[in-house]
C-alpha cells in the first residue's frame, strides 16, 4: 500500500481521492497526534485555503476533524500556504492546515499539515498520522469538544510581517504580478503597493474555477504580454498557493527560480546577511549557477529534490538562503517555508536598491542548455549498478569538463531513470543525452 502522504502532503481529485471524509480523518489524527506530543493544553490549529471550489468542503471538514479531536480552530479563509505557516507562529498555534493543491489543475486539491512555529511535520509525524486515521478513538465530548473561530486580521498580519522583512521600499518600481487566481489574489497586489511599487494586477479575479488556468507560474504566456503592453519594469507569477514565484524582466524573458536566487545571493552577501557565503540548492540547479556563485565567491551546498532536502540543510548548517529552480525559495531567517511573496519583494528590492534593470542582475548567471531525457527501465536499482552506465557517464563528463554536467536520477515512483544533461550548446546536451538513455535503455 502506497503512502499517503507525499513530498508536499495529501494530494488528489477533490472528492474522489480527497474525500471529505479522509480530510476530517487526516485532521482529526493529527490534533491527537499532536496532542499526545504535547498533553500541556488542547491544542491549536490555523486552518486557511486558497479559492478552488473544493476548498469550502473540505475547509470544513478539517475544522470538524480537529473539533471532534479536541482542538480549537482559527480559520484564515483564503491565504497563501506561507501565510498559513507565518500565522501558526504568530498566533501561537500547535498545527497549521492548508487546503490546497498549489500549481495543480483546478479539480484537484490537498493537505499540508504545519507543526508549531510553522514547521512542515518530519516523515515520522506524518506517519503517526496515517497510522492513526483508521483507529476508533474516544472522542471528547461537552466542553472538550474544539471550538471554530474566524481570524478577521489574518491577511493584515501577514502582510504587515513581509513588509517587517523588506530590506527596501520599491518606490518608483512599476510591476505586473500574475496571481494565478490563486490565494495570492489578495495577498501579493496589496503587499506589492504598501511596500511602494506602482502594481498591475493580472489573474487576480478568482471564482473557484480559474485558478492555474492558463495563467500563473505555469503558463507565463499572459505575463509577458501584460510585461510589455504596459512598460513595467518586471513581471512577478505566483502559483496557486502562492510559496513560489518565478519572474519576467522588462524585455518579456523569463528568470527562473535559480536566476533569483543568485540575485538574492548577491544581494545578501552585499548586505552581510549571506551566511557562510553559502547558498543550499537541489541537484537539479543549473550548472550556470554553480559557476556564477563561484565567481562571485559564494559556495554551492547540493541537495536532493524536494523544498524539505532544502530546509534541513538549511538548519542543519545554519544557512540563510536556499531553494530549487521552480522558484521555491527559503529565506528561514524570516518564514518557516518557501514564500513567494516575500522572495517577490526580495528581488524588487534588489532593482530598487541598485538602480539596475533586473535582466541586468539575473544575466550574472547564464542557464546552460539543460537536456533532460527519461528512460523507461525494468530495474532502476541494477542501471545505478551497471559498469557500463558508470563509464559511459564518466566518459561524457571528460569530455564536458567544468563547461558541462551528467546527472542520472531514478524516479521515486515509477521504473524510470531520468537522464539530465548541461552543455555549453543545446546540440552538445541533446548528444550526450541521447548518448547515455541508450546505454542505460541496453542494461535492461
Amino acid at each position: 500500500m502506497s503512502r499517503l502522504f507525499g513530498t508536499d502532503g495529501v494530494r488528489g481529485l477533490a472528492n474522489v481521492d480527497l474525500t471529505p471524509e479522509l480530510a476530517m480523518a487526516v485532521s482529526a489524527s493529527a490534533a491527537r497526534v499532536l496532542a499526545e506530543h504535547d498533553r500541556s493544553h488542547r491544542p491549536v490549529a490555523v486552518v486557511g485555503r486558497d479559492p478552488r471550489a473544493s476548498g469550502e468542503m473540505l475547509q470544513a471538514a478539517v475544522a470538524a476533524g480537529l473539533a471532534s479531536a479536541g482542538a480549537d480552530v482559527m480559520q484564515v479563509d483564503v491565504v497563501p500556504t506561507p501565510g498559513v505557516a507565518f500565522l501558526v507562529d504568530n498566533l501561537s498555534a500547535d498545527l497549521g492546515v492548508m487546503i490546497s493543491a498549489s500549481h495543480n489543475p483546478m479539480p484537484d486539491n490537498g493537505i499540508k499539515l504545519f507543526a508549531a512555529h510553522g514547521h512542515k511535520l518530519p516523515d515520522d509525524v506524518e506517519d503517526e498520522i496515517e497510522a492513526g486515521i483508521d483507529g476508533a478513538p474516544q472522542r471528547p465530548t461537552g466542553a472538550g469538544v474544539g471550538r471554530i473561530y474566524t481570524i478577521p486580521d489574518a491577511l493584515d498580519r501577514y502582510i504587515a510581517h513581509l513588509l517587517e522583512a523588506m530590506p527596501q521600499r520599491l518606490d518608483g518600481l512599476r510591476v505586473v504580478v500574475d496571481c494565478a487566481n490563486g490565494a495570492a489574489w489578495a495577498a501579493a497586489p496589496r503587499a506589492y503597493r504598501e511596500a511602494g511599487a506602482e502594481v498591475i494586477a493580472i489573474h487576480a479575479l478568482p471564482d473557484g474555477e480559474n485558478i492555474n488556468d492558463q495563467c500563473g507560474s505555469t503558463h507565463v504566456e499572459s505575463l509577458r504580454e501584460a510585461v510589455l503592453a504596459e512598460g513595467a519594469d518586471m513581471g512577478i507569477a505566483h502559483d496557486g498557493d502562492a510559496d513560489r514565484c518565478l519572474a519576467v524582466d522588462a524585455q518579456g524573458n523569463l528568470v527562473d527560480g535559480d536566476q533569483i536566487m543568485a540575485v538574492l545571493a548577491l544581494a545578501m552577501k552585499d548586505r552581510g546577511e549571506l551566511v557562510d557565503d553559502t547558498l543550499v540548492a537541489t541537484v537539479m540547479s543549473n550548472l550556470g549557477l554553480h559557476l556564477a556563485m563561484r565567481e562571485a565567491g559564494v559556495t554551492i551546498r547540493t541537495t536532493a529534490v524536494g523544498d524539505r532536502y532544502v530546509l534541513e540543510e538549511l538548519r542543519s548548517g545554519g544557512y540563510s538562503l536556499g531553494g530549487e529552480q521552480s522558484g521555491h525559495v527559503l529565506l528561514p531567517s524570516y518564514a518557516p517555508t518557501g514564500d513567494g511573496l516575500l522572495t517577490a519583494m526580495g528581488v524588487m528590492a534588489r532593482v530598487a536598491a541598485t538602480g539596475r534593470p533586473l535582466a541586468e542582475l539575473a544575466g550574472v548567471m547564464r542557464r546552460l542548455p539543460q537536456v533532460l531525457v527519461n528512460v523507461k527501465v525494468a530495474d532502476k536499482a541494477a542501471v545505478a549498478k551497471a559498469s557500463s552506465v558508470n563509464d559511459a557517464v564518466a566518459e561524457v563528463e571528460a569530455e564536458l569538463g567544468e563547461t558541462g554536467r551528467v546527472l542520472l536520477r531514478p524516479s521515486g515512483t515509477e521504473q524510470l531513470v531520468r537522464v539530465m544533461v548541461e552543455a555549453t550548446s543545446e546540440a552538445a546536451a541533446e548528444a550526450a543525452a541521447n548518448r547515455l538513455a541508450g546505454v542505460v535503455s541496453s542494461v535492461s
